[in-house]
């Protein structure tokens, strides 16, 4: 019995896995992983129920409600789910009363749909070497990127918190890394995807400039007090973490 979640490069695009014979635990790790993934950027959420143990369909409710909660949130998201066809669980989801919910056979299916329709604009991307220089490049692709949007008063606070995050793929992941700058209304989400699986750790005396401020930043202590929220999710071989913040002019 387990819920497994993993996002592409911009966390705009999740895909949460449920395996295992239905039950309340199950439904309640499903709720949990969700509030997760909607506190994040995320666009769009693919759910697959391919591999659930639900023979009567009892499941349907916790479906429909994830479908309304990231409908009614401050930044809509889109949630698809993916049933193997022929069930009781597939007849149900098609067949519910209310709003229809977007159901598809194959995860294959489900991705080449959510892909069309999320959003390309207000965006900006760079795959990044594990070196020194490439934390400037990073800090800069956030700079010329609010430069371009007006967002003067978010600029110095993201392109810091860019920093450390990059500064933390070179530094502890060691590998090729992508970096991503999205505004999405009012919020401007800033994002790294490394090939590392381990989580970054704030520890409580990370607050030490071991290098001058320009160059690095003052660890995930600035991250947790400058953006508004941020958090780190499951990539395909290795990890994304994101930060969130008020899109200022």
């Amino acid at each position: 019995m387990s819920v497994r979640v993993t996002a592409d490069a911009s966390t705009t695009v999740v895909e949460m896995s449920v395996h295992g014979r239905w039950s309340q635990q199950l439904g309640n790790q499903v709720a949990d992983s969700l509030r997760r993934c909607l506190a994040g950027p995320c666009e769009a959420i693919v759910i697959d129920v391919s591999d659930i143990g639900d023979l009567h369909g009892v499941s349907l409710p916790y479906w429909s409600a994830a479908v309304r909660e990231a409908r009614l949130g401050p930044a809509p998201v889109q949630v698809a789910l993916c049933c193997r066809p022929a069930t009781m669980l597939d007849y149900r989801l098609r067949h519910q009363d209310g709003p229809p919910l977007t159901v598809f056979r194959t995860m294959t299916q489900a991705r080449i749909a959510i892909a069309g329709g999320v959003s390309r604009a207000d965006r900006l991307q760079a795959r990044l070497a594990p070196r020194a220089a490439s934390v400037r490049a990073a800090r800069d692709l956030v700079i010329r990127a609010c430069d371009g949007w007006r967002l003067a008063g978010t600029r110095d606070d993201a392109a810091l918190i860019m920093s450390e995050l990059a500064t933390n793929a070179v530094d502890h992941a060691g590998t090729e890394f992508v970096v991503t700058v999205i505004r999405r209304g009012s919020r401007l989400h800033l994002a790294v995807r490394d090939g590392d699986s381990r989580y970054p750790l704030m520890g409580a005396a990370d607050d030490g400039i071991r290098v001058p401020l320009g160059e690095r930043g003052r660890g995930l202590r600035l991250v947790h007090a400058a953006a508004e929220v941020w958090g780190a999710i499951p990539a395909d071989n290795g990890k994304v973490v994101w930060a969130t913040m008020p899109a200022q002019a």
